[in-house]
């Protein structure tokens, strides 16, 4: 039985390693592939990127030689945004679609961000508006070494993600589409999530999980028993259609 491939990209100032736990955890149908973004991880001698477009081009090139059917791609927060763009990607670029797509912790590409711009305050202003999401701890602040090559991450991400542009199309997505979502996430409203359901043509569901906007960390189990879920039913569905053949 064919596995499915599974992509991940983290979110803002997030490396691969991410999702090194969930490699316990994945069905053995699924095969991981933890997507590594310039400049940090096993990627840190390469320049970082700050904006959408570049960072779709440069993993575009990175894993098109492994697009091959049947893969999924998940995505949390930035990573989510980076996902549904570099869908787009790639169905432009005429290869296979997924088999499905995994929208985590962050609003739909359309909904414009409220406020100002935080990628360029001043750096004590900055961290304090680090810290707000509770993802990060604020020892990693505290050790001039470690903020030395983590501020910098962070502030390309967030400008990333603060000067995205939603370019309405009718490029809509052609798969089915969960949309995950921490219950106590103040970042991201049930009204700004419903926006995924407007960019596939096929079907999204919405699954809330308990926790803030980093409950892929807080509840690991709970988030990959739900993908384990949808892409074993996928890989067991394709089998059968192969074996009708």
């Amino acid at each position: 039985m064919n596995k499915v491939k599974l992509f991940c990209i983290p979110y803002a100032g997030g490396s691969a390693a991410v999702y090194s736990r969930w490699k316990k955890l994945v069905n053995p149908l699924i095969e991981l592939k933890q997507v590594e973004l310039p400049g940090r991880g096993s990627r840190m001698n390469e320049s970082l990127i700050d904006n959408i477009p570049d960072i779709v081009r440069n993993i575009f090139k990175e894993i098109k030689d492994q697009i091959k059917p049947p893969y999924a791609l998940f995505g949390h927060s930035m990573g989510a945004l980076i996902t549904y763009e570099l869908c787009k990607k790639i169905k432009q670029e005429g290869y296979p679609s997924p088999v499905h797509i995994f929208f985590s912790g962050k609003q739909g590409p359309q909904v414009k961000l409220k406020g100002l711009n935080c990628y360029n305050l001043p750096e004590g202003e900055f961290i304090k508006h680090i810290l707000n999401y509770n993802g990060t701890n604020e020892a990693v602040f505290k050790n001039k070494e470690l903020a030395s090559l983590f501020i910098p991450i962070l502030r390309a991400d967030f400008k990333m993600v603060e000067t995205y542009k939603f370019d309405r199309t009718d490029d809509y997505l052609e798969c089915d589409v969960s949309v995950f979502s921490g219950t106590d996430d103040r970042a991201v409203s049930w009204e700004d999530l419903s926006g995924w359901q407007e960019v596939t043509k096929s079907n999204c569901r919405f699954y809330p999980f308990k926790g803030g906007h980093f409950f892929i960390n807080e509840h690991t189990e709970e988030v990959v028993d739900q993908i384990n879920n949808v892409l074993t039913s996928i890989s067991i569905n394709i089998e059968q259609l192969s074996i009708n053949k």
